[in-house]
C-alpha cells in the first residue's frame, strides 16, 4: 500500500480553498441533497455498514454512537463536534477547518437529520482565533447559501449551528467536560452513567463526536458505503488524515487508507532528516504508547497497533532520531499532562505531579535509587484508577519508554541527558537546560 487517497485533502492547494464556491465546485453538498431522499434511520444504518469509526482518538463505531439515542420524546437532542484539538503531536482537525470548512458543515447537516437534531455546536480551542473567524465565515456562507437555517433546500428542515471557543483546557477534549464548558460550567469529566447519548448538552441525547469523523460523512454518503469499505482493512475501513512532524524530511498531513505502514509514510515524507535513523515515534499521539524502529511495518489500522500495544488515537505521529533523548522527550509531554490536570481526581492531580518531579530529575542526571521504579509504580496507581482518560493517557509514553529504553533512564540517574547525546546537540541543549 503506497497510494494516497486524498478525500478531506483533495483541494487543499486550491488558493481558496476553504471559500464555498470553491467547495461547491469539489462535489459540495451533493451528499446533502442525496440524504434528503433517504428517511434518517437509513442514513444511521448507512453510517454502520460504512463501517466508519470515531476519528478523535478511541475509533468507536460512529453509526453506533448515532443508533444510541433514544427514541424521539418531542424535546430536542443535539449535536455537538468536538474541535478542541490540542494533545501534544495531534494536528489534523485545525488545518483541516482552515483548509475545507465546509466538509465539516455539510457533515453536520446530515448527521442531525439523522439523529433529529436542530441545533448543533461546534466546540473549539479558544487559542485557535484564525480558525474560530474562518469557522464563523464558513458557517455564514451556509446560512447564505441555504444549507443552513429554516427549510434547508425547500425540505422542511431546519438547522442552527454555533460556534463556540473554549477557554483552551485540554481536559475539554473529553466530551463530558466539554459539555460542561459548554454549558458554562468549569470543563471537568462527569461520572458516567449516564452517558451523553441519554443526558447530555442540557440533559438531553447528544451526540458528541470529532471533526474528521462528521467530515468524512459526506463522501460516504455520496459515494457509498461501499466504496468506503473498498479502503483500509477489514475492521478498520476507510481513509484517514496522518500527520507527520518531528524529523522527517516533509513533515505534514497524509491523508492515506488505515492499514499503511510508517515505513511507507515516511518514505513518502522524504525520509529521516540529514540521513538519521528512527529512534521511536507516537502511533497516535503523546498519550499512545512509544513505538521504535522495530515497528515500522505495523500496519497503522486500530486493531493491528493494539495488537502491538499502543492505539492508533488521532494518528499523530510524531517522528525523532537518534539525537533525541527519551527521558527529555517524555519529561516535556509529562509537564504538559501535570499542567493540564484538572486536578478533580487524585490519582491523575497528585501522579502526574509526581511523575513530573522524578522525571525533572533524571534529566538532570540527578535521579535517586529506585526512581525507575517508582514511576511505573506511581503510573500503575493512575492507570485505571482516574477519573477519565486524560491520567491513563499520562502513563502511556513513560511506561513504554522505560520498556523499550530502560538503559537511558539508568543512564539518566548520574548523567544528564544533554551530556549524552552527540556534540552539536548536547552543546545546544546543554545552554537551554542549565540554569543562567
Amino acid at each position: 500500500m503506497s497510494v494516497l487517497t486524498p478525500v478531506l485533502t483533495k483541494f487543499w492547494d486550491d488558493p481558496q480553498s476553504w471559500t464555498m464556491a470553491t467547495y461547491e465546485a469539489n462535489e459540495g453538498y451533493q451528499g446533502l441533497r442525496k440524504a434528503f431522499e433517504h428517511d434518517p434511520a437509513d442514513l444511521v444504518a448507512m453510517a454502520k455498514d460504512s463501517g466508519l469509526r470515531g476519528r478523535g482518538g478511541a475509533g468507536f463505531p460512529t453509526g453506533m454512537k448515532w443508533g444510541f439515542l433514544p427514541p424521539p420524546d418531542g424535546g430536542p437532542r443535539y449535536l455537538v463536534v468536538n474541535a478542541d484539538e490540542s494533545e501534544p503531536g495531534t494536528c489534523k482537525d485545525i488545518p483541516l477547518l482552515m483548509a475545507a470548512p465546509q466538509f465539516l458543515i455539510e457533515g453536520m447537516v446530515i448527521t442531525s437529520y439523522a439523529i433529529g437534531c436542530h441545533h448543533a455546536f461546534i466546540y473549539l480551542r479558544g487559542e485557535v482565533v484564525h480558525v474560530y473567524r474562518r469557522l464563523l465565515r464558513a458557517v455564514e456562507e451556509a446560512y447564505a447559501a441555504g444549507y443552513l437555517g429554516k427549510n434547508i433546500l425547500g425540505t422542511g428542515f431546519d438547522l442552527d449551528i454555533t460556534v463556540h471557543a473554549g477557554a483552551g483546557a485540554y481536559i475539554c477534549g473529553e466530551e463530558t467536560a466539554l459539555l460542561d464548558s459548554l454549558e458554562g460550567r468549569r470543563g471537568q469529566p462527569r461520572l458516567k452513567p449516564p452517558f451523553p447519548a441519554v443526558a447530555g448538552l442540557y440533559s438531553r441525547p447528544t451526540v458528541v463526536n470529532n471533526v474528521e469523523s462528521i467530515a468524512s460523512v459526506p463522501p460516504i454518503l455520496l459515494h457509498g458505503a461501499d466504496w468506503f469499505k473498498d479502503m483500509g482493512t477489514e475492521k478498520s475501513t476507510g481513509f484517514g488524515i496522518f500527520s507527520l512532524s518531528g524529523h522527517v524530511n516533509r513533515p505534514g498531513q497524509y491523508e492515506a487508507p488505515l492499514g499503511i505502514t510508517l515505513r511507507e509514510l515516511i518514505d513518502m515524507a522524504g525520509g529521516m532528516r540529514n540521513g538519521h535513523k528512527l529512534k521511536f515515534w507516537t502511533p497516535g499521539g503523546s498519550s499512545t504508547p512509544l513505538f521504535t524502529d522495530a515497528h515500522l511495518d505495523v500496519p497503522l489500522d486500530f486493531e493491528s497497533v493494539a495488537a502491538e500495544g499502543s492505539m492508533l488515537g488521532t494518528r499523530a505521529l510524531q517522528i525523532f532520531d537518534e539525537t533525541t533523548s527519551v527521558v527529555h522527550a517524555v519529561a516535556r509531554w509529562i509537564d504538559f499532562y501535570a499542567h493540564e490536570s484538572c486536578g478533580k481526581c487524585t490519582p491523575c492531580r497528585e501522579g502526574t505531579y509526581w511523575l513530573k518531579q522524578i522525571l525533572n530529575r533524571l534529566e538532570e542526571g540527578k535521579g535517586l535509587p529506585g526512581d525507575i521504579e517508582k514511576l511505573d509504580d506511581i503510573c500503575d496507581n493512575i492507570l485505571g484508577r482516574a477519573f477519565c482518560a486524560l491520567g491513563d493517557g499520562a502513563t502511556s509514553p513513560v511506561t513504554s519508554a522505560i520498556q523499550y529504553f530502560r538503559e537511558e533512564f539508568e543512564q539518566a540517574m548520574h548523567t544528564p541527558w544533554y551530556e549524552s547525546f552527540p556534540p552539536e546537540r548536547s552543546t545546544l541543549f546543554a545552554k537551554e537546560s542549565q540554569p543562567a
